[in-house]
């Protein structure tokens, strides 16, 4: 499949996880891949690889400079590869004011889009922003959010990502006309992952080999990449967060939030939850 393959979530939606997956499945080693060797391609927000293709420093653009000039890094890379690229991209899926998408569908080979509730993601991504203030995580995601913005650290080696709502970042990839969208429920990956990983491998056009499929899940438990962080260091982790890999568990979220704030989040989420199975038909969360 020639192309880029995009790895697409919000935050905290398993977007990492299914890297080391593909990781440890793609090289079929007999040993863990490293969880700082993850991925086939640079991150669609990575600013070192941006810079690499200009040949200058992007920090002297401004955010709307870079981003007319992503659809054509991104067509540059499908064109040139040799074989398919996978890039994790939390972005929405937007179009620059002219029209034109932020990535080209002309680029894109498939899409995996990863969702997970956004009662756990709430939690998840208020400890990874090193925030413990939930209210404030459910303000970002909420109506009214816009983008991302790096700390100044990250800034020198990330660009921009326009994440929006919660929901309109599910509905802009999971919804878009122009791209071919596969999309991974995270609870699932957890509760059926034979079945789920199973169908995103088949989806992006890798080999249908369940012994290799097994041992890439093995691989890349929960475990064996918290295993490794505490025994090192994960290059992708902030330095307010504790630690990236922290439980990973559905369901956290009913011993970290109140009644108000689990009722804040269906309010401004409730459509798309229930969607994909995160409410009941009278409206209460998902056991």
């Amino acid at each position: 499949m020639k192309g880029i393959v995009w790895l697409a979530s919000y935050p905290k939606s398993g977007n990492t996880w299914f890297r080391a997956f593909l990781t440890n499945f793609l090289r079929a080693a007999e040993t863990p891949v490293s969880i700082n060797e993850l991925g086939a391609g640079p991150m669609a927000s990575s600013r070192r690889a941006l810079d690499e293709a200009l040949g200058y420093h992007s920090g002297e653009l401004t955010p709307e400079e870079i981003d007319r000039l992503r659809p054509e890094w991104y067509l540059h890379q499908a064109h040139t590869a040799t074989e398919t690229i996978f890039s994790k991209i939390h972005q929405a899926y937007l179009h620059l004011p002219e029209g034109r998408p932020l990535i080209p569908p002309e680029a894109t080979a498939a899409v995996l889009y990863f969702v997970r509730n956004p009662l756990d993601v709430c939690v998840s991504y208020a400890l990874h922003s090193g925030h413990d203030g939930y209210d404030r995580a459910i303000h970002g995601m909420g109506p009214g959010a816009e983008e991302f913005e790096p700390t100044e650290g990250h800034a020198r080696t990330q660009l921009r990502q326009q994440l929006r709502s919660w929901s309109r970042h599910v509905t802009s990839w999971v919804d878009a006309l122009d791209l071919r969208v596969h999309v991974v429920r995270y609870e699932d990956m957890k509760t059926r992952p034979e079945a789920t990983f199973g169908a995103a491998v088949r989806f992006i056009g890798l080999p249908d080999d369940p012994g290799r499929l097994k041992k890439a899940i093995a691989f890349s438990r929960f475990e064996e990449m918290q295993r490794q962080e505490l025994a090192g260091n994960f290059r992708e982790r902030w330095p307010r967060q504790r630690l990236f890999f922290r439980r990973g568990e559905p369901g956290s979220w009913r011993q970290a939030l109140s009644a108000k704030q689990v009722a804040q989040i269906i309010a401004d989420h409730g459509d798309v939850m229930r969607r994909w199975g995160y409410l009941q038909e009278n409206g209460e969360p998902v056991d």
